[in-house]
């Protein structure tokens, strides 16, 4: 190991291929190996599931509400990849437990939702819908639930300030009403442009451009230089910018645009030019100098990984940043590698941090150090993320496009989903023939200020 050390410094960092220090071990290059890595993490996290305090509530983790899609969203992909279905009917309990009036809105959490938390669960279910995760008889659709999410969401636009965009939070007594921020909006626009892909209704697209229009006019979608601000604000007309770096605000854009410009079949230019330039901006996250002598191979998640300073919530991001980039890739012609070779040397670097716990598998969060954490921060949330990039990488082993409702896709559309939620005003789309054909879908907008929702809602109890 000496010498392979001296070896690896002498060549500036590079990565070996297989890693021998860590309890879970992976060669990236060997599908079987990779899917073995993936179902020891896929477990352990899994006992971090079933062993939390609401453990009787399915779907709901401990402190929070949002994680539970985003884990789910995570295991589906790797049932997907690896054909490992022991996790399924947990994913299928969790999944219609938390769906609200099916459009993951459930009253017991509502009050405190923000637009963020709710899209990720619609991202769950449109990366359901298009695996063809199984679902169950009587139970809404995959598809369905995403669009649920779609529909409640849209009314929330708010033109009152900044001539547009979502929110962060939801309700006026929220902190973060006043804010605007990049994952609301992004991950909106990624829904809106999954959808359209999926069911051909051009209502979606024509969302997905409103939202990236609308963001470019802010700090959110900097085209000039490609940065991501975080946040803006609606006492400023959102000109200023809170500018933390995180990796799956770069994520949500960058998959958004990869499926727009699948969807128009490269004719908009702007969607290759929107996934090229956000490509490019994203490698501030494979820092070259410092970071162990990572030499610019190693996913760091860099405002809050070098100080130590990362809360639950972040250390979940680059499960996203891999997952996302990784799947555009089989949409995005020309992709593969700008991606995947540093997904590749990541997912390395990622499991030799796994080496924690009683098992000696439990992962850490600064990959790029190899190091596992302390005992007491090991969590389900470390494991998640190492899952997503060993996802990302048996990708290009499937090497699969997303399924379409024309294309092998059996999720089944229901454009009116949500729109009887009792929490929100949704608008009304015409049902769609001929699977969701473009052009078809008509969409009311009936906008809904924040206030009087949460006037409804206050006169009703909650």
């Amino acid at each position: 190991m000496i010498c392979s050390r001296w070896l690896a410094t002498l060549l500036g960092g590079s990565l070996a291929i297989q890693g021998t220090l860590a309890a879970v071990t992976v060669q990236v290059d060997d599908e079987n190996s990779l899917k073995t890595a993936a179902k020891t993490v896929a477990s352990d996290m899994m006992d971090f599931y079933n062993s939390r305090d609401s453990k009787d509530i399915p779907g709901k983790f401990d402190g929070t509400w949002w994680e539970g899609g985003s884990m789910f969203m995570t295991l589906i992909q790797y049932w997907w990849l690896t054909g490992d279905s022991q996790f399924n009917a947990a994913i299928q309990a969790g999944m219609y437990w938390q769906k609200g009036d099916d459009d993951f809105f459930p009253s017991n959490y509502s009050q405190y939702l923000g637009n963020d938390d709710q899209v990720f669960w619609g991202l769950a279910a449109i990366t359901a819908a298009e695996v063809n995760f199984p679902e169950l008889s009587g139970q809404p659709s995959w598809v369905s639930l995403a669009q649920g999410v779609f529909n409640t969401q849209v009314p929330r636009w708010d033109t009152s300030s900044c001539h547009g965009g979502m929110r962060w939070q939801i309700w006026p007594y929220q902190s973060g009403y006043l804010t605007k921020n990049a994952i609301s909006n992004g991950g909106l626009f990624q829904l809106a442009a999954r959808l359209a892909l999926y069911t051909k209704n051009a209502t979606y697209a024509e969302w997905a451009e409103r939202i990236w229009d609308w963001s470019a006019t802010t700090p959110l979608l900097k085209q000039k230089n490609w940065n991501i601000a975080d946040s803006t604000t609606c006492e400023t007309q959102c000109t200023d910018h809170g500018d933390w770096q995180w990796t799956y605000n770069y994520a949500t854009f960058i998959t958004g645009a990869g499926y727009m410009h699948n969807y128009t079949n490269g004719t908009a230019t702007k969607w290759k030019e929107g996934v090229q330039g956000l490509l490019g901006s994203s490698e501030q996250f494979y820092p070259t100098q410092g970071y162990n002598n990572a030499g610019g191979n190693v996913l760091s998640e860099i405002t809050c990984e070098p100080i130590d300073k990362c809360d639950r919530n972040q250390k979940t991001f680059k499960a996203y940043f891999s997952n996302w980039l990784a799947l555009i890739t089989t949409i995005v012609p020309g992709t593969s590698d700008l991606i995947m070779p540093k997904l590749r040397t990541s997912a390395q670097a990622a499991v030799e941090t796994c080496t924690g716990g009683s098992n000696g598998n439990l992962c850490g969060t600064k990959w790029y150090s190899r190091q596992t954490d302390p005992a007491n921060e090991l969590a389900l949330e470390q494991e998640m993320s190492v899952l997503g990039v060993l996802n990302a990488n048996l990708i290009r082993f499937k090497n699969q496009a997303p399924l379409s409702a024309d294309n092998g896709g059996t999720s089944k559309s229901n454009p009116n989903a949500g729109t009887n939620s009792t929490n929100q005003q949704a608008p009304i789309m015409n049902q769609v023939t001929t699977g969701d054909r473009a052009g078809a879908g008509i969409l009311t907008f009936v906008f809904v200020t924040g206030w009087a929702v949460a006037v409804t809602w206050m006169i009703r109890g909650g």
